[in-house]
């Protein structure tokens, strides 16, 4: 049966585990939080500059379209590059050139002048974003002590989130509130910040124990082919089992992300109700995150999987029926946040046990790309949706199904985990 460590990889870990720290919180968890907020401030930066950006730049609804989809098409391919550069290279060398990337794209971005650059320095950036997430995952995971690598995954994804609740406040308080290029601000601090911080990355950062070990280097010397990786060794129903379940949750998370308001504004609320309440869904569910990252390491996976699945469909659910009341909005809101990024944060937690560390990179890069497609169908998915007439009742319950079949393979890809005896 596949085992994801080898004989040498474990050793390593059990010789280093005296000078580890004993929980989930270490310098490197930290700095990979640090930068997965940044990630995910400058993921929802486009979202929240465009109602100012388009009419600047006069850009049509299709030129719109195609910024945003560059972003998209960018962070597939960096998430599958990243991650395979990686397994060759090192995830903190790689780390560093795409946080640079994204940084100095964004920027680009700010100073961009019409649809053309536009989309050059989104699909940049993207690449950048793309190749950010599998290293963060794989350091977090490979620097943890030894079985809590599964709940310091779950604290740094996190970051994501809260970056992205700070961009939002940023805009809800006046950051795009003024004259007509005054989006480009939002894209100056979402590119300025990544830069600052990478002195502090290569200075402090460590890089993974587990990769450099002497056993694992040379299994990575020899580098197997992606279909190997990913399929091999008996990895194929792990693989499937994951992607399918990251590609549903995103799928649902995206959709949220983009339609909440529209469908909160459509159940009688104010814009800027309708945007609290989604600044509260970042918020709690960066909270909630933190606080039960460490349910995620032992045999509580399989159950606190099946809860934040469960709690994510009876939200949803909630939301649907809920009275146009403030208060109770704020607190369903909050629901939603704290299971759907704890969905989100089980399934990247799940990621690096599916695949030895010298493939890790490019199995989690895979993970990533995978969801990625959903993130791209979310939107899609509940324009349709809306399109069509749907009310924002009918839109929820929709989505349903697409909870339960990854609460469903999710549930099956912890418990084969568990069985196996799975951790880092």
């Amino acid at each position: 049966m596949f085992n994801p460590d080898t004989a040498a990889g474990v050793s390593s870990g059990a010789a280093t585990a005296a000078s580890r720290p004993v929980g989930l919180i270490n310098r490197t968890t930290l700095l990979c939080l640090l930068v997965a907020i940044l990630e995910g401030l400058d993921l929802q930066a486009a979202g929240v500059a465009a109602p100012k950006l388009a009419p600047a730049l006069k850009l049509t609804p299709q030129e719109l379209s195609w910024f945003f989809s560059a972003g998209t098409m960018g962070l597939f391919m960096g998430a599958l590059v990243g991650g395979r550069l990686a397994d060759r290279f090192g995830r903190k060398v790689v780390l560093v050139i795409s946080v640079a990337l994204f940084g100095l794209f964004t920027v680009g971005t700010a100073l961009s002048q019409g649809a053309e650059t536009l989309f050059l320095m989104r699909l940049f950036t993207g690449l950048g974003l793309g190749g950010t997430l599998p290293n963060l995952v794989a350091l977090a995971a490979e620097n943890s002590p030894p079985g809590r690598g599964s709940g310091s995954v779950s604290l740094m994804y996190c970051g994501m989130p809260l970056g992205g609740a700070v961009v939002s406040a940023v805009a809800y308080f006046g950051g795009v509130a003024g004259g007509p290029d005054s989006w480009r601000v939002i894209f100056y601090g979402a590119g300025a910040a990544p830069l600052l911080v990478l002195p502090l990355l290569i200075w402090a950062l460590p890089d993974s124990r587990q990769f450099k070990a002497p056993a694992e280097a040379a299994v990575a010397s020899a580098r197997p082919g992606i279909p190997t990786v990913l399929f091999g060794g008996g990895r194929a129903a792990e693989t499937l089992l994951l992607w399918i379940a990251f590609f549903a949750t995103l799928l649902v998370l995206y959709l949220l992300l983009n339609w909440l308001p529209t469908l909160m504004i459509g159940r009688g609320f104010s814009k800027p109700d309708a945007a609290l309440v989604q600044g509260v869904l970042n918020l709690a569910g960066a909270f909630i995150g933190a606080v039960t990252g460490p349910f995620l390491d032992g045999p509580r996976r399989l159950s606190y999987t099946v809860t934040v699945f469960v709690g994510l469909a009876v939200f949803l659910v909630l939301l649907s029926v809920m009275p146009a009341d403030l208060t109770v909005a704020l607190a369903v809101g909050a629901g939603i946040g704290a299971t759907i990024i704890t969905t989100q944060a089980t399934l990247y937690a799940a990621a690096p046990l599916c695949y030895p560390t010298s493939m890790r990179g490019t199995g989690v890069g895979g993970a990533v790309a995978a969801g990625r497609l959903g993130s791209v169908v979310g939107p899609l998915l509940g324009g349709v949706l809306v399109g069509a007439g749907q009310s924002a009742a009918q839109v929820l319950f929709s989505i349903l199904p697409l909870v339960a079949v990854g609460g469903l393979l999710a549930v099956l890809l912890v418990r084969r985990q568990i069985r196996r005896g799975g951790a880092l």
